[in-house]
């Protein structure tokens, strides 16, 4: 059994992505890599990190550096090591490793989730109220064919359902 062999099966322990997880900083790189789909520099996720940490942009030089060194000489090597992250210490720039896919299912967005699921819901009871209004008699509304009012819901439905798949089909959810 060669190396390659030995290691193409490697799986993350539960805890040990807990442990990954728990730490903000560690979250932050791990989604800005996802997003950009593209390596970066260490600088640039400092930068980033430092403006989500202090709520400025551009984040003071104190935050930033203290993002930077904390990346550089903690976090990095740690998810490098894991081989969730690719990191070069040397010319400062990392991106995402082979065990990140094993992450994902951990950094769902929930409040994404939810929304979404909330606008579907609604979307539905929208449309259902319509076509009771409709049948009921309620003025104006009487008027208009109740198979276009279920059309116009569907189609609604179809399209935040869609929005909502094309988004976890990316891993944005």
């Amino acid at each position: 059994m060669g190396f390659a062999d030995r290691h193409a099966d490697r799986t993350l322990d539960e805890a040990v992505i807990h442990d990954v997880l728990r730490n903000e900083r560690r979250r932050l790189v791990l989604e800005r890599l996802r997003d950009t789909d593209d390596e970066q520099a260490v600088g640039d996720l400092a930068e980033h990190i430092a403006e989500v940490e202090s709520g400025e942009s551009p984040p003071p030089r104190n935050v930033r550096q203290s993002v930077y060194i904390s990346l550089h000489q903690t976090h990095l090597p740690k998810l490098d090591t894991l081989h969730i992250v690719t990191y070069d210490s040397s010319a400062k720039v990392v991106s995402l490793g082979t065990s990140a896919v094993e992450l994902e299912p951990y950094l769902v967005d929930d409040t994404v989730q939810s929304s979404f699921a909330m606008l579907t819901f609604t979307t539905c009871l929208a449309g259902l109220a319509l076509v009771f209004a409709g049948w009921m008699g309620m003025p104006v509304i009487d008027r208009v064919d109740p198979r276009l009012v279920a059309i116009v819901a569907l189609v609604l439905v179809t399209l935040v359902t869609g929005a909502e798949l094309g988004l976890a089909s990316r891993g944005r959810m």
